[in-house]
């Protein structure tokens, strides 16, 4: 499955959800740029998908999907280069 920059999570109770990605602050790269933004992606499309944004939350898996499965543009953590922001116009590109 991979470690933790790559697994969103949701907490759902009665009333209210709360969507985040589960890896911490990790101060040891903060404003380095290194950060995976996969999990809070994953996050995200769980919220979309419990508004009932179905359609949205599947282009974004289907962009992440594209990216990942190329390889071209892969964060420190995925064995590639790419910056944060470098990750996530890569997504946008395929959206």
């Amino acid at each position: 499955m991979g470690g933790l920059g790559v697994v969103g999570a949701a907490n759902l109770g009665a009333d209210i959800g709360v969507f985040e990605a589960v890896h911490g602050s990790a101060p040891d790269i903060a404003g380095k740029h290194l950060a995976n933004p996969t999990a809070l992606l994953l996050s995200a499309t769980m919220m979309l998908r419990h508004i009932d944004e179905g359609d949205a939350a599947d282009r974004i898996m289907k962009g992440l999907g594209a990216v990942l499965t190329a390889g071209a543009v892969r964060t420190r953590d995925l064995g590639g280069t790419a910056a944060t922001l470098e990750f996530a116009d890569a997504v946008c590109r395929q959206l």
